[in-house]
């Protein structure tokens, strides 16, 4: 993910402490993997997992920012030059609307529209404490974790590798915030059942 133009990222933010990110990069189909020799002689793909995905100090990028709990699949658009970046996700015509921006080492967030949430009189933009750049944002890239190779479908299969990677704050209590109950796990339709 060095290129001038990122399509494959996408990112979600979520107010209320939480940080949650997921990344796309190209898949495996974009990358050629080394070869292994077998005793015959032939050679074949060794499978490995590919590098984490960072952020470009220049770059252009579209998606899709969806939270499936809430209904929402709305485009965004991410953007950045010289290490400053902008991503915005809805727009008045969609049923949430927020900006999130890295500018001069300080990271901003600012909801216009969002589900059951009031904002009016607007909300100030928020500066969120602390020091924070795109080095510290690709530091914390470098720990994502592999979640395999997947395929999105639309009008053409893109072939993609998925990380995901996140970050919680506020009270390290635990129980303070949370009940822990088991939930309840099904797999929606589209998603064939495990094999056994």
């Amino acid at each position: 993910m060095v290129s001038r133009r990122t399509h494959r990222t996408v990112v979600s933010a979520v107010a209320g402490c939480l940080f949650a990110l997921g990344v796309l990069a190209p898949g495996p189909a974009a990358v050629p993997l080394p070869r292994a020799a077998q005793a015959d002689g032939a050679s074949v793909p060794v499978p490995r997992e590919p590098r984490p995905p960072q952020l470009p100090a220049d770059f252009q990028g579209t998606g899709r920012y969806v939270v499936r709990d809430l209904g929402i699949d709305v485009p965004f658009s991410w953007q950045g030059r010289d290490g400053n970046s902008q991503m915005i996700a809805g727009g008045p015509e969609h049923p949430i609307w927020f900006t999130n921006l890295i500018y001069e080492n300080t990271l901003y967030t600012l909801t216009y529209k969002w589900p059951n949430i009031p904002l009016f009189p607007p909300r100030e933009c928020s500066k969120i404490p602390g020091f924070f750049n795109r080095q510290i944002f690709n530091d914390k890239l470098k720990t994502s974790r592999f979640v395999g190779p997947e395929i999105l479908q639309g009008e053409k299969d893109r072939h993609v590798d998925h990380w995901r990677v996140g970050v919680v704050g506020g009270s390290t209590v635990p129980g303070e915030f949370f009940r822990h109950r088991p939930g309840e796990v099904t797999l929606p339709d589209r998603c064939p059942p495990p094999a056994s």
